[in-house]
């Protein structure tokens, strides 16, 4: 009997090694399944990005049943990185479950220190996170901006980025401040356009944005959930002109920008 033979939906279980022992068997070079026996860290990190989503997505729908699946499939993909590791004697799950155990200890001494280290309170992170590199030999990257990965989602590195040249005082001293940042930004951003150089505008368009986390930052709100909620804004209002188009027996690709802005503008009186 192969591994893959000894599982079926009856006999699942909530054991983490049966996890463990399925994704062997979908990786088993011999009676596996081909998709999973071609994959590799490279073609796997897309879908651990995307499962990260679809648990924030879950979230902010408050649909736990959801939560719980999500969650599952993003466990999957620990597993997934875990399985390749140890075919490539890199590590194991054991030791992923051990580090994260060990790094929690280690951050948190105001919860698991002793009773001196209880009563200091929480302690700064970053100088712990600091600490943690230059034990663990890191490329000797002294720099304040250190620590913040290449890979990251870029509004996230935007703000992680942002956060640390704050730590050394490079920063805005208030919002008004940072939105004059802005309209300056913007403006340059009109004269790449009104230049027509894609480079120009491009590289402007990236410093508005910047500068738009920053003001996100400054006006302590989080620029991605502001930017969800602008999207479910635009998606229900367009959804409200598309209703009016339709009652109206109007085609909206034959409806001038005039037109199309006065749908606009009652969908909003409606969407308000």
């Amino acid at each position: 009997m192969t591994t893959s033979q000894r599982f079926s939906i009856s006999n699942c279980s909530d054991d983490i090694q049966d996890l463990l022992k399925i994704m062997q068997a979908l990786r088993d070079p011999l009676n596996g399944c081909p998709w999973h026996q071609q994959q590799n860290f490279v073609s796997i990190a897309p879908y651990t990005v995307e499962e990260a989503y679809e648990v924030a997505d879950a979230i902010a729908h408050q649909d736990y049943l959801q939560l719980r699946d999500e969650l599952g499939d993003l466990l999957l993909q620990v597993v997934y990185h875990a399985q390749m590791a140890e075919e490539q004697k890199h590590f194991q799950f054991s030791d992923v479950v051990q580090s994260i155990c060990q790094k929690m200890i280690r951050r948190h001494p105001h919860v698991f220190g002793d009773d001196q280290q209880r009563q200091q309170g929480k302690p700064d992170w970053e100088s712990f996170k600091q600490q943690e590199r230059e034990q663990q030999g890191d490329d000797g990257d002294s720099s304040a901006l250190a620590g913040v990965p290449i890979g990251l989602q870029s509004m996230l590195r935007a703000k992680k980025l942002q956060k640390k040249a704050a730590r050394v005082n490079f920063d805005w001293s208030n919002i008004e401040a940072v939105l004059e940042k802005l309209e300056e930004e913007v403006a340059e951003l009109k004269q790449a356009v009104a230049s027509g150089e894609q480079a120009a505008i491009e590289d402007e368009l990236g410093d508005v944005i910047f500068c738009a986390i920053n003001v996100s930052r400054h006006s302590h709100h989080d620029a991605d959930i502001a930017l969800q909620k602008a999207n479910n804004k635009f998606e229900q209002r367009f959804r409200l002109l598309e209703h009016i188009a339709e009652q109206k027996k109007q085609d909206l690709k034959q409806m001038s920008e005039q037109q199309l802005e006065d749908l606009w503008q009652q969908a909003k009186k409606i969407n308000d």
